[in-house]
Formats: structure tokens, C-alpha cells, sequence
């Protein structure tokens, strides 16, 4: 395993797996589905309610939401924080609220506890992409380590 330098901020990390397989399969499936809808006949698709296409048009929709909530999982650092964005829930936290980031053998996400004794996982770091999420954990854990380093090491604003 290469060595790991840290990356300059900003800097987002993506699943690439989830997001591979959204559009792949998402686009087969549409494929399928269209060439079927196709292929049946157009006295089949006459006998179609307009609630049986409605119903059909509402699952799709609803996949599609589904698809949507994990392409856009992404953890985010800035000079400021850390956002973590899973599904449709975005958390952004300060720095010093950040205590670890780990990612244990057969976790499937990366996790990041919490200065208020929580955790959370960060779905924008998937096990799935193996080498590359195992890189990006080392490079947050590294960002993570040097800005509560230097927290520490910062001299207190004079008191008035």
C-alpha cells in the first residue's frame, strides 16, 4: 500500500462503487423495462389502466430517489469542518467535535465518533471500494489528527 499524503482542502471523497453500479444497473434496468414496455404489443398495452401506469411511474420514481440518496453520499472536508452527507442527511461538524475515524474489518462505511460521545458513519467512505477506501480513511484520519494538533498547540487569545 502507497504511502498515504494528506490532501489539500477542500477535498471530497465518493463511493465509486455504489455510484458504478447506480448507473449501470440503474441503466440496464431502464433499458429492460422500455424494451419490454415495447415489445408486449400495443393491444396489451392498451388493456394498461391509467392507475396501473401511474403505479409503475411511482415505483420508478421512487427507485430513482433511492439510486439519488446513494450517489450523493459524500464526506466533505473544508478548512472549517467536515460534512458528511448520507442520502438525503447532511451533518456538518466543527474540527474539534471530530475525536477517530475508523473503518473496522467488515464495517461496510467508514465511522466517526463524535466529541458528544455519538458516532456516525460516513456512507461517503464505502469498504466495497477496498484500496481506495481504505486510503481515504487513512488521509481523514490524518487531517483529523493534525488539526486537533494543532488545536492543541495554538496559543489562547490574549484576555482583555
Amino acid at each position: 500500500m502507497p504511502a498515504v499524503s494528506e490532501p489539500s482542502l477542500p477535498h471530497t471523497w465518493r463511493p465509486l462503487g455504489v455510484r458504478l453500479a447506480v448507473l449501470f444497473f440503474g441503466g440496464l434496468l431502464a433499458v429492460v423495462c422500455v424494451a419490454a414496455w415495447i415489445s408486449v404489443g400495443p393491444e396489451v398495452r392498451a388493456r394498461v389502466t391509467l392507475y396501473q401506469r401511474a403505479t409503475l411511474v411511482l415505483l420508478a420514481a421512487m427507485a430513482a430517489a433511492v439510486a439519488w440518496a446513494l450517489v450523493r453520499c459524500r464526506v466533505t472536508a473544508r478548512e472549517a469542518g467536515l460534512e458528511v452527507v448520507n442520502g438525503f442527511r447532511r451533518h456538518a461538524y466543527e474540527w474539534p467535535e471530530i475525536l477517530a475515524v475508523h473503518m473496522p474489518r467488515g464495517a461496510p462505511f467508514a465511522t466517526l465518533d463524535l466529541a458528544d460521545g455519538t458516532s456516525i458513519m460516513a456512507m461517503g467512505i464505502q469498504s466495497a471500494d477496498g484500496d481506495r477506501a481504505r486510503i481515504a480513511v487513512r488521509e481523514l484520519r490524518g487531517l483529523v489528527e493534525r488539526i486537533s494538533d494543532e488545536s492543541l498547540h495554538r496559543p489562547d487569545p490574549p484576555a482583555d
